[in-house]
């Protein structure tokens, strides 16, 4: 793959949405760049428009200052630095928060090279050095396992991951790197809050939530950890909430998400509060059982979605896209009751899914009626 030479400025200056900067590979090297700080706060905006994914409801555009970008990008900097990281390579589309923070302007923060390629079909860059970050989207575990000849041919690798629920590709890729040489640093946060919750780990189970230096709990959600095992919603008070056009920035966010506060700073992210269900007086993750049944099922994608039924209550209805070379037909039932302890309501067979760059389901596609599989 050819990589556009361009430089710092002229980068920042096409803006985030210019196909030339999210839909061609291209490669900027901020380590000659004086005044990183300079060059980032000229060439951008006041202030920065970005959109949500639609995955929950209409999408809306979210603005936030420059200084803003420019100090979050700075503590995505502080998380990877302890592993001296030397080049970063991604994958993360600088239209949406997380891209532009981590494609844009990590490099510029830590005064290294980048490397970003729109996706994933291919080898991944020559970059010349033995330490780098690879700023991640969920599909990148699986490239890296593809390629880990280009992984063992560094000292370390610094995976960072902010999206969608981490794939159970990410341990089989520490696991297959081994001792030393990889970490995953996941990032908590929305288009709305930009980063909320980090967490570093490298083997064993990953470790709560630690908040970013700047954000705050709110509500009952600080008060809530005095009483162990309670789940409470994430509220969160942070400098750097983003605002709809014409509106004032809140002063506070609830997140969506359902935690156990462990201390004043740390939490347990228990799930998305749609993503979680009860069947049969069990509480259910349907990221988590997503994540499991796409190891048990012969399949090319598949989505759990939450449904009321009338008779029942909490349910949920399985969407499942067959494999190209394979004949429509029915999920392996037994395996999908093992994971969530009952069957789905329905099982529907759709030719395809749509989902954001960033792994989201957006809506289900509906060129074709879904055949409905009685269970």
């Amino acid at each position: 793959m050819e990589y556009r030479k361009l430089t710092p400025a002229g980068l920042l200056s096409l803006g985030t949405r210019a196909p030339e900067v999210a839909e061609r590979a291209w490669q900027v090297r901020w380590d000659g760049v004086a005044d990183a700080a300079g060059t980032v706060l000229g060439a951008l905006p006041d202030v920065l428009e970005f959109h949500t994914s639609g995955s929950t409801g209409p999408s809306r555009c979210w603005r936030r200052t420059r200084e803003d970008a420019w100090r979050e990008a700075g503590m995505l900097a502080e998380f990877v630095r302890r592993d001296a990281p030397e080049a970063v390579v991604s994958f993360a589309p600088p239209v949406h928060v997380y891209g532009a923070l981590a494609t844009l302007l990590l490099p510029a923060r830590l005064g290294v090279p980048v490397w970003y390629r729109p996706g994933y079909i291919g080898g991944l860059p020559e970059t010349g050095v033995r330490r780098a970050v690879v700023v991640a989207t969920p599909w990148i575990f699986s490239l890296l396992l593809r390629h880990m000849d280009w992984v063992r041919s560094l000292e370390h690798v610094t995976v960072l991951y902010s999206s969608a629920m981490l794939p159970s590709d990410a341990a089989v890729f520490l696991r297959e790197a081994g001792p030393g040489r990889a970490a995953v640093v996941e990032l908590l946060g929305s288009t709305e809050t930009g980063g909320v919750a980090v967490r570093r780990w490298s083997e064993g189970e990953p470790p709560a939530w630690t908040l970013f230096p700047d954000v705050e709990f709110a509500g009952d959600t600080g008060s809530g950890g005095d009483a162990a095992g309670t789940a409470v919603p994430l509220l969160i008070r942070s400098p750097r909430l983003a605002h709809l056009p014409g509106e004032p920035a809140p002063r506070e966010w609830a997140t969506g998400d359902l935690v156990e506060p462990v201390d004043a700073r740390t939490f347990r992210l228990l799930g998305r509060t749609g993503r979680l269900v009860k069947i049969n007086g069990q509480r259910i993750n349907l990221d988590e059982a997503e994540h499991t049944l796409r190891a048990r099922l012969d399949c090319a994608d598949l989505a759990l979605v939450p449904v009321n039924d009338p008779m029942i209550g909490e349910h949920v209805d399985l969407y499942l896209v067959p494999r190209a070379e394979a004949r429509p037909a029915g999920a392996d039932l037994a395996a999908v009751r093992a994971v969530l302890g009952a069957r789905p309501r329905k099982t529907h067979v759709v030719p395809a899914l749509s989902r954001s760059a960033m792994g989201k389901l957006q809506h289900l596609t509906t060129s074709h009626s879904p055949t409905g599989i009685p269970t």
